[in-house]
């Protein structure tokens, strides 16, 4: 699989082994391949990553091989790389590993690292997220341009209560949309605030968005995924690759892209031109920091004037105050009808 090789990113020099395995076989692409891209873009995904716990999703066998999430920093992790201790929702805690260099991405690769799924937390307060992460979710009979008509309109409702997000591809046929906050408040009132975005959607596009949790229900519309907002459930960063066969990657567009450039049109080979030439366009994320007041004042609306409370959790959550039942509906008990 070839000598191995070392690489110069951000002032460390970073070897990799078997550069030569590949990765990627529809494609022909190796890990050489993937971590020359980490390379290329370096800045971009530092900056989705920085200061931030951060789980690794490894294919250390390519994307065709078994694969696993990382969640406790490894053992064989250099001591440049610094670590937050986080907690799970099940009361377990682990230590995760936090980029703050360029060379950690890097490094992270040589180990079969694809994809990267930062917390919305830095560090210094892994409590209280700096982020409401919006995932727009296509279901069966939808596609990427539905999820983009509806971007635009969450663009909307987003301004209308003094937000600004900052749109990306998954990698796949999703969008997602990052609103930089204020490290004010707690996971459960960050789902809150994102619960009444989804609710604000479904009033103005109800036969194209859906909120709702259960499958069985949604039928052929973009479910906003807020359970994406919970405790440890993380989204893939800006600049992630995705393990699909053609190598594509989460791509961070501007607004006006939204809808014309596509996901295939991204990839660990595309990708490296577009930032030498664009640089990070969303390099300004982090000179914002929006209240969620808008919003949460929308959620208390929502409640006290239409009875909307809270929605499920996953189910591998622990049961929550004021959370309605996880019984998806065709499963419930229907009341015995009352004898005549």
């Amino acid at each position: 699989m070839g000598d191995a090789v070392e690489l110069e990113v951000g002032g460390r020099t970073v070897r990799l082994s078997s550069p030569d395995k590949v990765f990627f076989p529809e494609r022909g692409y190796t890990k050489l391949d993937v971590a020359r891209y980490y390379q290329a873009v370096a800045p971009g995904i530092l900056r989705a990553l920085r200061e931030r716990p951060t789980t690794l999703q490894r294919y250390p066998d390519g994307v065709e091989g078994e694969w696993f999430y990382q969640k406790r920093a490894p053992k064989s992790m250099p001591d440049w790389i610094p670590t937050a201790h986080i907690t799970f929702p099940s009361g377990r805690s682990a230590d995760e590993m936090c980029p703050t260099e360029e060379g950690a991405v890097v490094w992270a690769a040589q180990y079969g690292t694809l994809t990267f799924h930062p917390w919305p937390v830095r560090r210094t307060d892994v409590d209280h997220p700096d982020e409401l992460r919006i995932d727009l979710d296509p279901q069966p009979g939808t596609d990427y341009d539905d999820a983009a008509r509806a971007a635009h309109e969450l663009r909307a409702v987003l301004d209308e209560y003094g937000l600004r997000g900052w749109p990306k591809t998954s990698g796949g046929r999703g969008l997602h949309v990052f609103v930089p906050i204020e490290p004010r408040w707690t996971f459960t009132q960050v789902r809150r605030a994102a619960i009444a975005v989804g609710r604000e959607m479904e009033r103005r596009m109800p036969e194209k968005v859906t909120i709702k949790w259960w499958k069985e229900e949604r039928g052929e519309r973009i479910f906003i995924d807020y359970n994406q907002t919970a405790r440890d459930r993380t989204i893939a960063s800006a600049y992630s690759v995705r393990p699909r066969p053609h190598a594509p990657v989460s791509a961070p567009l501007r607004w006006d892209e939204v809808g014309v450039a596509h996901p295939q049109d991204f990839d660990i080979t595309t990708m490296p031109a577009r930032f030498a030439e664009l640089g990070d366009v969303h390099a300004d994320m982090d000179d914002h920091a929006f209240s969620l007041e808008p919003l949460l004042e929308l959620a208390r609306r929502d409640e006290h004037e239409h009875g909307l409370g809270d929605l499920p959790y996953p189910p591998e959550y622990p049961k929550m105050p004021g959370e309605p039942s996880r019984v998806q509906p065709s499963r419930a008990r229907k009341p015995k009808p009352s004898a005549s």
